[in-house]
């Protein structure tokens, strides 16, 4: 045997598609967009594919392979997001996984007292500040759909709430065109100009088709918007298998497929070059009362195997993860936040977003998310796998301890220890007579003692006071143009 000086990491990775099985997803999603096409209902993007040689007739829009592989290969093989303060973040690319919140919900799960509401401003904020002080949550959404503002600018007070409140790279949802434009505008404030946000951008947008296969003329154009400002953005069409997709898992993944890499073509055609991710997601139709599940092993599946997809044209991807069907902190809660999860990191999907969902996504819940960072913690730590290398393998401390002595006092434990060894935030290791003496606390009563204390305690770095001013100055005027008044 021959052994080179090389430190090898042992760890875990998941892979479910054959070379062969990726290749005919991409023939059949290629015939798709070739035979079957997309309605179009953006005149622009009409006239745009006709000039590029896809056939379009009426708003039936059908686009050769030719032109979707040129586009394919002008897209980057992945980017880096930064911080609020201009520090690179993320590297969105390869199987690197990074875990980001929930969003879009219109209730909310009361971070403070569990009670369901209408999701409000504040809670936006709070949701942010906590997840800004979570080690494992790398990125943020703003954590609902805002019922207490003019549901016109609604995307400009979600923005607002969640870029004041965290410092980490946020996915954004916009609701119009002018939304879009006017939520760029802000954070160029933020980062100090257009140029220097579109050199180290801490956001990307998120634009959804509707699925099956129709383009609509908003979502188009706030792909056009952010292809035109080169700035990064995550395609996320939705495929219910069985409702707005075939219910075969390898059909609803060829149509998901489809649909993003449409979007792609959409964006490159606009600028070739600019940052894109071919992602999907796979809500799970539960046949039995006609509701889409978050938390059906289906959805992982799906995921993983369009991933793969992307991956094989080293495009970045899109999960979603952390997320439950339960309407408390239970069992069940903690259980599908954990397989998908695991699942997905195994996978290596990029950009895993919607931890903090609870009751079948209809609300973000604080407790959601805070549960969801530890059973991160947990799965970075299994993925991170360990080292095998002299050091690590510790021959010579196993020798200097021999039979029958212990590792407590050895300068080898002290110096690897924390590295080694992953400690939970709200799980317990208590004895059961402290548990016991001390409450017999569940993991709601625990998560919810992490909440107050982060609010008690974290302070997110602040804005300064004249860009917030200014930030207050888009806002306000933004809703008097989006609402009218």
């Amino acid at each position: 045997m021959i052994q080179t000086n090389s430190t090898i990491n042992a760890s875990p990775q998941f892979q479910m598609l054959t070379k062969d099985q990726v290749e005919r997803i991409k023939r059949t999603a290629f015939r798709v967009l070739e035979e079957v096409g997309f309605k179009v209902l953006h005149p622009g993007v009409r006239k745009m594919f006709k000039s590029a040689g896809a056939i379009v007739k009426d708003e039936t829009v059908k686009v050769p392979e030719f032109i979707v592989r040129g586009c394919l290969s002008t897209a980057p093989r992945g980017w880096s997001l930064y911080d609020r303060q201009g520090n690179r973040a993320l590297d969105v690319s390869g199987r690197n996984s990074y875990y980001g919140t929930s969003t879009a919900s219109p209730n909310t799960k009361d971070a403070l007292t569990g009670e369901y509401h209408k999701t409000r401003v504040k809670d936006l904020a709070r949701a942010a500040r906590v997840a800004d002080a979570l080690e494992n949550i790398d990125w943020v959404m703003p954590m609902g759909s805002v019922q207490d503002v003019p549901p016109m600018a609604a995307e400009l007070h979600e923005f607002f709430a969640t870029v004041t409140n965290t410092s980490k790279p946020i996915v954004f949802l916009a609701y119009s065109p002018r939304g879009t434009e006017l939520i760029y505008d802000m954070a160029a404030e933020v980062a100090g100009g257009m140029d220097r946000l579109r050199e180290k951008p801490f956001l990307v947008l998120y634009p959804e088709p509707i699925s099956p296969l129709i383009m609509p003329e908003e979502v188009a154009d706030r792909i056009l918007i952010a292809a035109d400002k080169c700035m990064p953005q995550m395609m996320g069409p939705t495929i219910q298998p069985g409702a707005t997709g075939p219910v075969t898992m390898a059909g609803a993944v060829a149509q998901g497929v489809a649909e993003s890499m449409f979007c792609v073509v959409v964006a490159q055609l606009k600028r070739p070059g600019c940052p894109v991710g071919l992602g999907c997601n796979f809500g799970i139709l539960d046949m039995a009362n006609a509701l889409m599940s978050i938390g059906a092993p289906e959805m992982s599946l799906t995921l993983s195997a369009q991933a793969e997809v992307a991956q094989s044209l080293g495009l970045p991807t899109w999960g979603l993860a952390g997320a439950t069907d339960a309407k408390t902190l239970d069992a069940q809660a903690g259980g599908e936040a954990a397989y998908h999860i695991l699942a997905q990191g195994m996978a290596g999907l990029n950009l895993i977003h919607d931890v903090g969902y609870m009751d079948m996504a209809m609300s973000c819940a604080v407790e959601q998310l805070v549960l969801g960072n530890d059973i991160i913690g947990m799965t970075k730590r299994f993925l991170k796998g360990f080292e095998v290398s002299d050091e690590h393998l510790a021959l010579d401390v196993i020798s200097q301890v021999g039979p029958g002595g212990h590792y407590l006092q050895q300068s080898h434990t002290m110096k690897h220890f924390r590295s080694e060894l992953w400690r939970s935030r709200i799980f317990t290791r208590q004895p059961f007579e402290r548990w016991k003496e001390e409450g017999s606390k569940d993991v709601e009563a625990r998560a919810r003692e992490e909440i107050r204390r982060i609010i008690d305690t974290h302070k997110p770095e602040s804005l300064p006071e004249n860009v917030l001013t200014e930030l207050e100055r888009i806002k306000t005027k933004g809703e008097k143009e989006l609402t009218g008044k």
